[in-house]
């Protein structure tokens, strides 16, 4: 029984490489194209599309695409012209997608919305303007929804400085709208007090993401940039809490 047990593992595991594995085309489109991106640029995977004879590339959270020989790239989005469902942004999600029960948030200032039933995740820089905009309207007036904030510093060092401040004051939540919604600073934090800075800082890079603000939801799925009230009441009807 054990033995026959381990040899399902093991083909299973064969299986899932031999799916997963880079065909010798993908290998030589990435071979052609990777010295020409530039910057140190390097491409994550390369496959075959079902449509138009395109190949996607993927390069940090982006997804390029290329012909067969890799000797021509296109930058833009892929649209089904019957449904007009932008094919790029599925994948694009799909690809990004996370666990929302993996992120750390005791480490993220919690606000609680009527029921809260519904959740979000929220990436903000204290200096970023999108955020603050953010603040003021759409997350102002949405109701029955629990709110992680993960300050993300990435704008500048004074971002660090006072996301600190916000982080030790007596009441955190109060404190971020403060700055963010009125623009009231928060009183400069005791030198040792303990933020979670770093680790959000690592954890922002690791999700890649490049810009704030950046919302994530239940499902695992995230919205790169402000949005307003209407597309995130949307959004979350499309989710299952």
């Amino acid at each position: 029984m054990l033995k026959s047990k381990l040899a399902l593992l093991a083909a299973s595991v064969l299986i899932a490489s031999c799916v997963n594995a880079e065909t010798p085309l993908e290998a030589n489109i990435k071979k052609a194209l990777e010295p020409r991106l530039g910057d140190g640029a390097k491409i994550e995977s390369v496959r075959e599309t079902p449509y138009a004879g395109l190949y996607e590339v993927r390069v940090g959270g982006d997804i390029l695409y290329t012909d067969k020989k890799g000797e021509f790239l296109v930058i833009g989005h892929v649209y089904d012209a019957k449904t007009s469902q932008d094919l790029t942004r599925a994948r694009i999600d799909e690809i990004n997608k996370i666990s929302f029960s993996d992120l750390p948030l005791d480490s993220a200032i919690k606000q609680v919305k009527g029921n809260g039933k519904r959740v979000i995740a929220v990436f903000e820089d204290p200096n970023c303007g999108y955020c603050k905009k953010l603040r003021q309207t759409t997350l102002k007036d949405v109701d029955n929804v629990t709110i992680y904030t993960f300050m993300y510093n990435i704008l500048s060092d004074d971002s660090f400085a006072k996301s600190k401040n916000i982080w030790c004051a007596p009441d955190k939540s109060k404190a971020w709208d403060d700055w963010m919604i009125s623009g009231k600073a928060a009183a400069a934090a005791p030198a040792n007090c303990a933020t979670p800075n770093d680790k959000i800082f690592a954890l922002g890079r690791k999700l890649k993401i490049e810009g704030t603000p950046a919302i994530f939801f239940a499902d695992g799925t995230r919205i790169p940039g402000a949005i307003d009230l209407k597309g995130l009441e949307a959004k979350f009807s499309t989710i299952k809490q």
